[in-house]
């Protein structure tokens, strides 16, 4: 699929998926939205290798 600005993916859980960046120029962005929480708050990864590290954990802690 070719997605364009302010496109949205939805992705059942437990489903496989693979979001590739084909653009040499833009950067993609992602927004994960999910429950319940998992990943640490305000942590951002750029690459691929950063996210499948899987950093810090949920501590509890909001910046809300």
């Amino acid at each position: 699929y070719i997605l364009e600005n302010g496109s949205a993916i939805i992705v059942p859980a437990g489903a496989q998926h693979n979001i590739i960046n084909t653009s040499g120029a833009e950067d993609l962005k992602l927004y994960t939205i999910y429950s319940p929480v998992h990943h640490k708050d305000g942590i951002v990864r750029t690459t691929k290798e950063e996210a499948e590290a899987n950093g810090p954990e949920f501590d509890g802690i909001t910046t809300e």
